[in-house]
């Protein structure tokens, strides 16, 4: 059965997308802990993160700096952090996070619930820095 972000990545169910390579896709998080919460995940289902091939694993990273440097631009924050867990769905991905203190990315934290109008428009802003030179 296909995890809920192989159905976000085919488009089955939406997803607020702010990146997307061959490879990779990146989307807000819909219950993040801060906003600007983004997933970055392989489009191809694999379980645990250590589980990808080299040149995944090695291209999640690459993609997800790219991903941190706009939610950077977009969003305001002193640091991008970055966590994987990998135990709320089976298929790999990490959380990248905006920081003012390092309680930001504490996950025992209660989640936001944004209305999906704020988590368009802050789509909108992280994809709109994505494409920047």
């Amino acid at each position: 059965m296909a995890s809920i972000f192989t159905k976000i990545i085919n488009r089955e169910i939406p997803g607020h997308i702010v990146a997307e390579n061959e490879h990779f896709i990146a989307f807000l998080d819909i219950m993040p802990l801060v906003m600007g919460h983004t997933l970055i995940v392989p489009k191809k289902e694999v379980d645990y993160i250590f589980d990808l091939d080299d040149d995944l694993l090695a291209g999640i990273s690459l993609f997800a700096k790219k991903v941190a440097h706009a939610i950077r631009k977009s969003i305001p924050c002193k640091r991008i952090g970055i966590a994987v867990i990998g135990l709320e769905v089976p298929h790999a991905h990490i959380h990248l996070v905006p920081l003012q203190t390092v309680g930001d990315i504490n996950f025992t934290n209660p989640k936001l619930h944004p209305a999906v109008e704020e988590l368009e428009a802050t789509a909108i802003k992280i994809k709109n820095a994505y494409r920047l030179p």
